[in-house]
């Protein structure tokens, strides 16, 4: 007794197809790439030990930085030290924080010529660029939250929870001034986007992983000499840097919210154009050699 066999070809429906991965896939592999790299976790650890550092130095200094936003008072209240970091460190040091990730995500690709390996596991390159500015954005996002938290609590710790005096000479209670301090901390995220923004932008366009981390520092350093400079009002509203600063309406008596909206708008114009270039470089890109 035999067996037939049916030997109809299988309808292609039927087959087992193999998911494609999408952007959510890739976004956990540039995480676990990130996480293992000691760049990035010596970026975190620094911004949760260096503020305390910092405040140690300052508190201790017997002339304070009168000259400086908020400097007269780092010994009088805790809430003036945060404010005093916060100034100094929005000039060179979040930009260079973000870029740090951010000026090497792409470019490493390039350093390293695995374009052609990462673009195997069944991702597109648009998938892949996305799932890299997502990671590059959080990294960022997580780098100011700790900075903020380390800077915060040290000189509340240190110094002390004593009224802050606001931009206008006003009284801040304790309660009030607290919540305003992490809200001007956190005020500096859009421009924080912005910069890791430009450094994707600088880091695709260039290869160049040095570039894409220091570029965005210098050009930083220039939008901040340009927006120095008298007579140039509208040209300052529209720099990256400018919205750095938005956090003072915060701490006048009389509390105003437009430089805020404007570095809203100013920021998110920054981001989508750079990103948006960055983009569209990486898809024209020839990546067969690597």
């Amino acid at each position: 007794m035999t067996t037939r066999v049916d030997a109809r070809p299988v309808p292609a429906a039927a087959l087992p197809t193999r998911r494609r991965a999408g952007t959510a896939t890739a976004v956990r592999w540039e995480i676990v790439k990130l996480a293992a790299q000691a760049k990035a976790r010596y970026t975190l650890l620094a911004v949760l030990v260096a503020p305390v550092a910092v405040v140690l130095v300052l508190h201790s200094q017997q002339r304070p930085p009168k000259d400086t936003l908020f400097g007269r008072h780092i010994a009088e209240s805790g809430y003036a030290m945060p404010l005093l970091v916060l100034g100094f460190a929005a000039q060179w040091v979040l930009p260079l924080l973000t870029s740090l990730v951010a000026g090497d995500i792409v470019a490493s690709e390039d350093q390293q010529g695995t374009w052609k390996t990462v673009l195997t596991r069944s991702v597109s390159r648009s998938q892949l660029f996305w799932a890299k500015t997502l990671v590059a954005a959080m990294f960022a996002v997580l780098v100011l939250v700790v900075l903020t938290a380390s800077t915060v609590v040290s000189s509340m710790l240190v110094v002390g929870t004593q009224p802050l005096v606001g931009l206008t000479g006003q009284l801040i209670p304790s309660g009030t001034a607290a919540p305003l301090v992490v809200a001007s901390w956190l005020s500096t995220i859009a421009p924080l986007l912005g910069f890791t923004a430009l450094a994707i932008l600088l880091s695709t366009w260039s290869r160049n992983p040095a570039v894409g981390v220091a570029a965005p520092v210098v050009v930083g350093l220039v939008l901040q000499l340009v927006g120095s400079l008298g007579g140039l009002d509208l040209v300052r509203r529209g720099l990256l840097t400018t919205p750095f600063e938005a956090w003072h309406g915060l701490l006048a008596e009389q509390r105003f919210y437009g430089p805020l909206v404007t570095g809203l708008v100013v920021s998110a114009a920054w981001t989508v154009v750079c990103l948006a270039l960055a983009h569209r470089s990486l898809r024209r890109r020839d990546i067969t050699g690597g």
